[in-house]
């Protein structure tokens, strides 16, 4: 696995009262810190709902129905019912993290999903470069998505998926808009066993231009989102009632590399940033697996990130889900708790479902 971390040495003038908001876009700390954060679009690979990040986020070919098709676009035509999904979380460092989706199926042979993730800090404490607090900052991120999934014959399904993304950084920075495709693809190999892949993030970028807020110093610097391609099965025993999950992820990642020396012209020093094109691959595994101890009720658990210390190694999660008709309504919720890394303590995140 190999990966990397760049610097920019330089501070413009007057930059120190954005420094807070540019440290977020360099760290990913929107919802995860550090290296795991790096590459673009960080907040939308946390994974979705409490089910999603309870079996490890390993969902890839869950064609069971209860899988959102935001893990791939191909799962959409397994949802048996109209249902809305509502997810937030609870986390720490004045973080937030909500989810919203709509799913119906589409007889006889299709299905439809629209979502909405945004995920934000505020209380950010906006200092100069004298140390003088200057205010309190924050940050946004946003995810539409929009997947179509269609029964191609009764072992094969695809789909494809749309999403547009948004991150407002800074006040004195335009937001940035960017458009992604996902594109997925189910086999049942057997009556247990349904294998998935499907290729995340296709063609999305952030673009930003920052000559309106530097002046001079400003330029236009394009983030590539990682194209990821994920591969992975399902497994049904006990009748049914243990639902075992795997997935494989190789993540690529283009990015640029600066880096700045001195040299002499005529006995005159100058500086000179040096572009560097990196081609970063990396992969991990996800595992999980869902147990129905009542009717209503299941337990779960999971692994995410095996094999890889990028965002500080294995994330352990575990949750339940439990659901109650009232009156004409169906009604079901779920809990999941995720340790997050480098201390960050545990994530809290509760989905209520609406069946509709």
């Amino acid at each position: 696995m190999l990966w990397f971390r760049s610097y920019r040495r330089r501070r413009a003038p007057g930059v120190g009262r954005y420094l807070p908001g540019l440290l977020v876009l360099v760290l990913g700390a929107v919802v995860v810190p550090s290296v795991y954060g790096q590459a673009a679009g960080a907040f939308a690979r946390v994974g979705f709902g409490a089910r999603g990040l309870a079996l490890g986020n390993a969902l890839v070919a869950d064609g069971g129905g209860a899988a959102s098709p935001y893990y791939n676009p191909a799962l959409a035509p397994f949802t048996a019912r109209q249902n809305l999904e509502l997810s937030a979380a609870l986390m720490s460092f004045d973080r937030e993290l909500q989810h919203v989706q709509f799913a119906a199926p589409l007889r006889p042979r299709a299905g439809i999903a629209l979502g909405l993730i945004h995920a934000g800090v505020s209380n950010i404490d906006g200092r100069n470069g004298s140390g003088f607090h200057t205010g309190d900052l924050s940050v946004d991120e946003f995810a539409l998505f929009m997947a179509f999934g269609l029964r191609v014959s009764d072992r094969v399904t695809a789909g494809v998926g749309l999403q547009l993304f948004r991150t407002d950084l800074l006040e004195a920075l335009e937001p940035v808009n960017s458009v992604g495709v996902d594109l997925g693809l189910t086999v049942q190999v057997t009556e247990a066993l349904r294998l998935g892949f499907v290729a995340d993030d296709l063609l999305a970028r952030y673009a930003y231009d920052t000559s309106g807020t530097f002046g001079d110093d400003g330029k236009t610097t394009t983030d590539r989102f990682p194209v990821r391609l994920r591969l992975g099965g399902a497994y049904r025993l006990l009748g049914g009632r243990l639902l075992l999950l795997a997935e494989l992820e190789n993540r690529i990642n283009n990015t640029e590399l600066r880096t700045e020396r001195v040299v002499f012209e005529d006995g005159i020093p100058r500086t000179v940033v040096e572009e560097e094109q990196l081609h970063v691959r990396e992969s991990r595994l996800r595992v999980g697996a869902e147990y129905r101890l009542a009717e209503l009720f299941l337990v779960r658990g999971g692994l995410d990130q095996v094999g890889s210390d990028v965002g500080g190694g294995v994330r352990p999660t575990a949750g339940f889900f439990v659901e109650q008709p009232v009156g004409n309504l169906r009604l079901g919720a779920a809990y999941t708790v995720v340790l997050e890394p480098y201390g960050n303590g545990l994530m809290h995140l509760l989905t209520l479902r609406i069946y509709l």
